[in-house]
């Protein structure tokens, strides 16, 4: 098997052969490794690569899979999580200068749990500083892999963009207002955004902890429902993670059954916020959901424009929260983007942050309550299927009003719902626009048993980039 065939198999695929020793963990990871050495000077997805430590992980995954001494579906898998996930000894910056000299004494959870389930750490992956909006200006960009002009997706784009290139198998990213599923959506992936809580926050920086949810990046929902099974859960270091006990993913994902039973909510008037291409894609996506099973209702999104007014208030407030230690103090060694985020941060007044609350209540509410009709609902990920390199604004003022580019995915981290996101159409030759699957609280099998059946009746998400 060639490098590049090897380097995109699913993590599903590789799970197989690693199992039945068809491939080795040392041999996926060393092709891993040099596919990285070859295009990581020019995508930049990485901030730090492991390779010496990844390959004696594989030397030992390899040694105790011939012993039979099989850990499961991760097990020898080359893997990288975004670099504000503490990883023991090793540099986690948050891509600042602010953390440019940190390196945890212990590791996060999630890094604990990838290590539990014996899958191999490829390294560290970029995101924009602080997990929010602006790269640092003297910490060179990441590339989308589908053309340098492109948006990567914010904060997770290193995620992003290494899974798609082929840099990783999955990928740990984490979401505040959009966060997985923005990358997800620019660079032609499957996101999972699952339930808040779901998965551990502890030794994870945050951006918004009460808006902060942590979930895999793969190339297909199979491999996203194998990840979330391996890293979610209750962690008593972390007093915000769900004690629920864990649903069969790996089972959801299977196709038996196809999204038979399944209801899904469907708002023509909340798709209107979309680029007509994408709400065509979208409409078409529906249809196809339904060819597999699905029963789609007509439903009513409550508004989110009051959302998308108050996501920027709790935001910044709680990233100010988390910052007090460094800033203002050291004002200085943040980019003028997030330094701007912080200095918004500091000026939210208590009854500023008290409406901004009941704002988000109000519509968890009046969401959630849809969830009586319908199983699912389906929307897009982003409103265009690509944007610019240039969009962001390059200063927080841009976001203290309603921000377009967070309508499918700002209310949802409001709501605290799970969601799943993957290719949704045709993107001939170019990212495919990205079909989202909202879920109600803890229903991210539901999402992965629908997801997975559109994928199997759909060949979206065998789309490339061409690098």
């Amino acid at each position: 098997m060639d490098q590049k065939t090897l380097c995109f198999l699913t993590l599903s695929e590789l799970s197989s052969a690693l199992r039945k020793r068809e491939i080795t963990s040392v041999e996926a990871t060393r092709a891993v490794l040099d596919r990285i050495k070859a295009l990581n000077p020019k995508l930049r997805a990485y901030l730090h690569v492991m390779d010496a430590s990844a390959l004696r992980q594989a030397e030992a995954a390899d040694k105790e899979i011939a012993a039979g001494k099989y850990r499961g579906p991760l097990h020898g898998v080359p893997v990288a999580v975004k670099d504000l996930c503490w990883t023991k000894g090793v540099p986690t910056t948050c891509a600042s200068k602010v953390l440019r000299d940190f390196k945890p004494e212990m590791n996060s959870t999630v890094v604990d749990r990838f290590e539990a389930a014996g899958a191999v750490m490829l390294g560290k992956l970029h995101l924009t500083e602080f997990a929010m909006a602006w790269y640092h200006p003297e910490i060179p960009t990441p590339h989308n892999p589908w053309g340098e002009t492109l948006w990567p997706g914010a904060s997770s784009s290193g995620s992003g963009a290494a899974v798609a290139a082929g840099l990783c198998y999955a990928a740990i990213g984490t979401d505040t207002g959009g966060s997985i599923r923005f990358p997800s959506a620019a660079n032609g992936i499957v996101g999972m955004k699952p339930t808040y809580g779901r998965v551990s926050r502890h030794g994870v920086f945050p951006l918004g902890e009460s808006l902060d949810h942590i979930g895999p990046m793969t190339r297909s929902v199979a491999d996203a429902a194998l990840v979330l099974a391996a890293i979610a859960g209750r962690d008593p270091r972390d007093d915000t993670s769900l004690d629920a006990p864990l649903d069969d993913y790996a089972a959801a994902a299977t196709v038996r059954g196809g999204a038979f039973s399944i209801r899904v909510g469907f708002d023509e008037d909340y798709l209107k916020r979309a680029s007509d291409d994408v709400a065509a894609a979208i409409t078409n996506a529906v249809r196809d959901l339904e060819n597999v099973g699905a029963k789609i209702i007509k439903v009513k999104v409550p508004d989110v424009e009051a959302c998308l007014e108050n996501w920027t208030t709790l935001c910044a407030a709680e990233a100010a929260a988390g910052h007090a230690k460094t800033f203002p103090s050291r004002a200085d060694d943040y980019g003028r983007g997030f330094r701007s985020f912080l200095e918004l941060g500091v000026q939210v007044r208590g009854q500023d942050y008290a409406n901004a609350h009941m704002v988000r209540e109000r519509f968890a509410a009046r969401f959630n309550a849809l969830f009586s009709q319908v199983d699912a609902i389906a929307c897009p990920s982003m409103p265009t299927a690509t944007t610019p390199i240039d969009a962001i604004p390059p200063e927080a003022s841009a976001f203290t009003g309603p921000n377009p580019l967070l309508a499918f995915t700002g209310p949802f981290n409001m709501s605290r719902n799970p969601t799943l996101s993957l290719p949704g159409g045709d993107g001939k030759g170019s990212v495919p626009p990205s079909l989202q699957l909202v879920g109600r609280h803890l229903g991210e099998a539901t999402l992965f048993r629908l997801g997975s059946a559109y994928e199997h009746a759909t060949e979206w998400h065998k789309q490339r980039p061409t690098i």
